[in-house]
């Protein structure tokens, strides 16, 4: 029976020990929660000043190299050779007794565009043109989406 007794005993003094334990360690949980939460809320803060601090040295720097870029421009300027005018062709398109220079078949694929298609003109960004004389026609790819063709 004292067995018994001392085991009673034992259970009964370890429930509040375990408690206790648990408690505390709950606590420490939950003050390291809390640092963590500050820390994180701090780090977007010093961050954010880090930034200020990098930007404020960079445009210290900004000024001095300004003023030396105008004079690498001007030493830049007169190694340069005089450009060359750009090579001018002219594309004629003749059968059937008719006449189609590069020019005009551009102007007409640019009237399908506006006033067949009903789009603005400034959305006119490109255009590849197919020409088949003996079908009378030019195929066109416009924006490279809209295809069609016109009689020429």
């Amino acid at each position: 029976m004292a067995e018994a007794r001392e085991k009673e005993t034992t259970k009964t003094a370890v429930k509040p020990v375990a408690k206790a334990a648990a408690t505390k360690a709950a606590a420490e949980v939950k003050e390291a929660a809390k640092e963590v939460k500050e820390t994180v809320k701090e780090v977007p803060a010093k961050a954010a000043a880090a930034t200020k601090t990098v930007a404020k040295k960079a445009a210290a720097k900004k000024p001095a190299a300004a003023k030396k870029a105008p004079v690498k421009k001007a030493a830049a300027a007169k190694k340069t050779p005089a450009k060359k005018e750009a090579l001018k062709a002219v594309v004629n398109l003749q059968f059937a007794g008719k006449s189609y220079t590069d020019d005009d078949l551009l102007k007409i694929a640019k009237d399908v565009w506006k006033y067949d298609l009903g789009n603005k003109a400034a959305d006119f960004k490109s255009v590849e043109l197919y020409v088949k004389p003996e079908e009378s026609r030019a195929y066109y790819v416009i924006n490279g989406e809209v295809t069609g063709s016109f009689a020429i």
